[in-house]
């Protein structure tokens, strides 16, 4: 049956959470500023070269913690400008609570939450059903990358529309052609797709948003998986 937590059994049970998690840890909170337990129980972890997906929604990351979480090579971060759930997750067990992974929260404030555990006959229907609700929110995140945003910060000299892309005659195009005709890394150009919120990836398939299908993106198959077309209007969007 679900147990109910207090700040203080909270920030000890998401610590053993993530001590004891083997092949899946997700940490999803809007706000992120680590205390040296958690970070070392992170570092710990990566060590060990067990992925663990961090999912937030503030985009002020403080700057120590995104060098701190660059260095961790088996850490995905990933960006979801809605949220504002917070939840922690391993294989076995889920804490669902008002608590941000922030220093500030947990020494400062009154939170509470509830641990579910999977092995409890009594909360599996219940882990189960938030799980969809997690894979959901990990699936339409985006994956933050330190470094592509800046790099493409240039190429953004205008503020794409749907309404400005016109389809109807356009010849379109891959990734690769059109990170040909602007002159940048296909990597640049997935970067600012991404950043500009025009698609996303899965697995390891490119799929369109809701956006990027009214700026006139087209998923297709290949050999390698799935990716996007996109019209040749788009590119002009693109120059430096």
């Amino acid at each position: 049956m679900a147990k109910f937590l207090n700040t203080r059994k909270a920030v000890s049970e998401i610590e053993d959470l993530i001590r004891n998690a083997e092949t899946r840890l997700i940490l999803i909170s809007p706000y992120l500023k680590l205390s040296k337990d958690f970070k070392e129980l992170l570092t710990y972890r990566n060590s060990k070269d067990k992925i663990t997906t961090v999912i937030f929604g503030k985009q002020e990351l403080n700057p120590h913690e995104m060098k701190f979480l660059q260095g961790l090579r088996f850490v995905i971060l990933k960006y979801n400008q809605d949220l504002h759930a917070k939840c922690y997750l391993n294989d076995e067990k889920m804490i669902i609570t008002s608590l941000n992974l922030y220093e500030f929260s947990m020494n400062n404030n009154k939170e509470m939450g509830v641990l579910i555990d999977l092995n409890d006959e009594l909360d599996k229907e219940l882990f189960e059903d938030a799980c969809k609700e997690i894979d959901f929110i990990d699936e339409t995140s985006e994956r933050f990358e330190f470094t592509s945003i800046p790099e493409v910060a240039a190429t953004e000299k205008k503020e794409i529309q749907p309404k400005a892309v016109s389809t109807s005659n356009s010849k379109f195009l891959t990734t690769k052609e059109l990170a040909q005709i602007a002159g940048l890394s296909s990597r640049k150009i997935n970067s600012w797709l991404t950043h500009n919120k025009l698609m996303y990836k899965k697995n390891d398939d490119w799929l369109t948003t809701k956006r990027g299908k009214e700026i006139g993106g087209i998923e297709k198959s290949g050999q390698y998986g799935q990716f996007i077309i996109w019209p040749e209007e788009i590119t002009k969007y693109l120059e430096v």
